[in-house]
C-alpha cells in the first residue's frame, strides 16, 4: 500500500474525536493472510433456509473495531437485505427471504424501493473487515461510528459532497465503493438492534481513496468549528 492509513486513522480519531476506530472493508477475490476466516457458528436455519455468522452484515462492524479478519457469503447471510446491498445475493434471491417479507408486511419499506437500493455490483468472495490502522490490503472503503457533533464536521468540511442517508443502514458502503460518494446514514432500526449501536450513533462511509483529502479538509473545517465554539462560549459568559 502507497497510502499511510494508519497515519490517516489517527488523524481520523484524533480530528474527530472517534469513540470507535475506524474502519477498513475490503472487497476481494482473494483474503490475505492476515485476515483469517470470522470465527463461529452458525445456528440451525430457519425455514427460508437463512443462517450466518452473526444476525446481519452490519454486525461485522462491531466485531472489526478489535481485530482484521475475512467473510464469505455465507457468513451473511441470515440478513437478506445486507447481503443484497454487499454484492451477495441478487435481487431475486434476496426477495425469496422471510426476512425481507417481514420487513414489507410491516410497511418498514415498500418492495418498489428494493430496486433502487444501491448495491456492490459484482460478488466477491470475500469482505475483509478490521481496523483502518491494520489493515493488510487496500482498502475500498473507510468506515465510522459517528455521532451528530462528528457529522456536523463533516459536513462542514464536505459540504454537498456528503449524502445523508436513511435505511438500510448498509447501502452506504455500496455508495463509497460503487458510486465514489461520501455518505453518511442516520441508522436504521433493523441495523440498530441487531449491532446495538446506541440511539445518538450514526455511520459514515468513505470511498477510501479520497480518504487523504477529506482529512485534509476536515483539519481546515475543524479548526474553525473550535474557533466558532470559543467565541461562542465567551460571548455567552454574558448571560451567566
Amino acid at each position: 500500500m502507497t497510502t499511510d492509513y494508519r497515519a490517516l486513522a489517527a488523524q481520523l480519531t484524533d480530528l474527530l474525536k472517534l469513540a470507535a476506530p475506524p474502519l477498513a472493508i475490503t472487497f476481494t477475490d482473494e483474503a490475505p493472510a492476515a485476515a483469517p476466516r470470522y470465527d463461529g457458528a452458525m445456528p440451525a436455519p430457519t425455514a427460508d433456509g437463512r443462517t450466518g455468522k452473526v444476525p446481519a452484515g452490519c454486525v461485522f462492524w462491531m466485531k472489526a473495531t478489535e481485530r482484521t479478519f475475512s467473510t464469505v457469503k455465507e457468513d451473511h447471510g441470515n440478513c437478506s437485505v445486507g447481503s443484497l446491498t454487499h454484492g451477495l445475493k441478487t435481487l431475486a434471491e434476496a426477495a425469496t427471504g422471510a426476512d425481507v417479507a417481514a420487513l414489507v408486511q410491516s410497511g418498514w419499506v415498500t418492495p418498489e424501493v428494493f430496486p433502487l437500493i444501491p448495491v456492490v455490483k459484482r460478488r466477491y468472495q470475500h469482505v475483509v473487515y478490521g481496523p483502518l490502522a491494520d489493515s493488510p490490503i487496500e482498502p475500498d472503503v473507510v468506515f465510522l461510528r459517528i455521532n451528530g457533533r462528528q457529522a456536523m464536521s463533516l459536513h462542514d468540511a464536505l459540504g454537498a459532497e456528503v449524502h445523508f442517508e436513511g435505511k438500510p443502514q448498509c447501502h452506504i458502503v455500496a455508495m463509497a465503493k460503487e458510486s465514489q460518494q461520501v455518505a453518511i446514514s442516520v441508522g436504521c432500526a433493523l441495523s440498530r438492534v441487531r449491532t446495538g449501536m446506541t440511539n445518538a450513533e450514526m455511520t459514515c462511509a468513505i470511498p477510501a481513496g479520497q480518504l487523504a483529502s477529506i482529512v485534509a479538509k476536515i483539519t481546515s473545517g475543524v479548526g474553525a468549528d473550535s474557533a466558532v465554539a470559543r467565541y461562542a462560549a465567551e460571548d455567552s459568559t454574558r448571560f451567566s
